[in-house]
């Protein structure tokens, strides 16, 4: 699918031989013999040197991407002498909250590492952190292969950062406990509501929950508040144009609590972590799982959710009565993927190793790869034909029909907002809510005081 322009590694000098005209017992060269070359051309540098990648593949349920990772990191050192790629293995939220910043304050990042879009990489961007991929997109013909996904990673009309893949955010269930307890997916919100109920009265935890990190509820809350305030809120919000205190928005936080209350979620959720939530749907303890599409990558051969293939279902959140906007969208971004160092630019052995890197990650057959061994929706354009073609797998098919049946989408709420209100809301404030140590008008009021502190900073 793309063209393959990699730069040499270095520059073929080629000198002609000068006759001197100088007297006897001065220093001068020989004439070459007819047919011999003036001079020996200047060797290629083979020498050892080194491109550290950050990546946040950690974890079983990661091993299908890390594997995808490790085959492009192989070819790429196959075809550069002297290249090692060291391999950086750190947690997301780790890397996203702690170690990318520091390394970018320092002005030290690692020569390739894993960045969300917006607003890291458009942040990163502005400091001058990271390298344009803008020529380097051009010159392998995959300038036009993202189709309008890159916005997040774009920066005064230049690219810094590449999309692994694109993911949406929806409701796995249990398909075996709904055929046994003759249960149906919901249509509509009260339908949503008596499955809850149902769920319940069997003695079941309806929806499992690791909420120990904040963004993990919040995915749920996010897609509460877009049925209720309209998908476009927190753009608004984050413009100065709404407030977190609309009244629509608290009625979402409210529901989140209803729901809490009820006990329609694992108890004990705010000391389990994000790793914990899987075996809580695997085991059966949980009918119902909201997450990203990501997760589909448990359901496969050789994962921690093997035993449930075939047996797992995906739906979108139904329309609330009275909701505002458009009531089937739904969280479907590409808002996390790879960016590289400035500093790469700098030295013409690793930008020509990242750019090979790019050429193997980036390209029809691992989107497909990434699709088919880890349920990575692409992030680049892959023919339809191709595409129905290849996925085999249940799960994704209910996945790519729920896709195909809505009519909106918005990204994820932290990707909009400045980083001090994501870290009051995902930190600080969902934990309160959850632990009943705030209400949903007071969560709202304490969020519209941060952002309006940023949006004052910023005037």
């Amino acid at each position: 699918m793309k063209k393959s322009l990699v730069l040499l590694l270095s520059l073929l000098l080629v000198t002609t031989t000068m006759l001197s005209a100088c007297s006897g017992g001065s220093n001068t060269e020989k004439p070459a013999k007819t047919g011999e070359p003036a001079k020996q051309e200047e060797k290629a540098d083979n020498s050892p040197f080194e491109v550290t990648l950050r990546h946040t593949q950690v974890g079983a349920d990661k091993k299908n991407r890390l594997a995808i990772l490790q085959d492009v990191v192989k070819k790429v050192q196959d075809e550069t002498p002297g290249l090692t790629i060291k391999l950086d293995a750190v947690d997301s939220e780790v890397n996203r909250k702690e170690k990318l910043r520091g390394e970018m304050a320092a002005g030290n990042p690692p020569d390739i590492f894993d960045v969300f879009g917006s607003p890291d990489a458009q942040l990163y961007a502005k400091e001058g952190r990271m390298l344009d991929l803008t020529p380097i997109l051009a010159e392998l013909g995959l300038s036009d292969k993202f189709p309008n996904v890159l916005d997040p990673y774009t920066y005064e009309g230049k690219v810094y950062g590449l999309p692994i893949g694109a993911s949406a955010e929806g409701f796995f269930y249990n398909k075996d406990y709904f055929a046994q307890k003759g249960l149906k997916v919901p249509n509509t919100f009260p339908e949503l509501e008596e499955l809850l109920v149902k769920i319940k009265a069997d003695g079941k935890t309806p929806i499992a929950a690791a909420s120990k990190e904040g963004w993990v509820p919040l995915m749920l809350t996010n897609q509460l508040w877009a049925r209720y305030a309209g998908p476009d809120i927190v753009k608004r919000i984050a413009a100065g144009e709404a407030k977190w205190t609309d009244p629509n928005m608290v009625k979402a936080f409210a529901k989140h609590v209803e729901w809490e209350k009820k006990g329609y979620f694992k108890k004990g959720e705010l000391g389990f972590a994000y790793g914990d939530i899987t075996g809580q749907f695997t085991s059966g303890e949980a009918p119902l799982w909201f997450d990203g599409t990501w997760k589909s990558s448990v359901f496969k051969k050789g994962q921690s959710g093997e035993a449930m293939i075939g047996k797992v279902g995906f739906f979108n959140m139904p329309p609330v009565d009275g909701g505002t906007g458009e009531q089937t969208a739904l969280m479907r971004d590409s808002n996390n993927g790879y960016g590289f160092s400035a500093a790469v630019a700098d030295d013409p052995r690793k930008l020509d190793a990242v750019k090979k890197f790019i050429k193997e990650l980036f390209n029809e057959d691992m989107q497909l790869r990434g699709l088919t061994e880890d349920g990575v929706l692409p992030s680049m354009t892959i023919p339809e034909d191709k595409l129905n073609s290849t996925v085999n797998d249940e799960l994704m098919k209910d996945i790519i029909k729920v896709l195909n049946s809505t009519q909106g989408s918005f990204p994820a709420w932290d990707s909009q907002v400045d980083p001090d209100i994501n870290t009051e809301f995902s930190a600080v404030q969902i934990q309160k809510l959850i632990g009943g140590q705030t209400t949903p008008e007071k969560m709202a009021g304490d969020l519209q005081k941060v952002t309006d502190e940023v949006l004052a900073n910023k005037e």
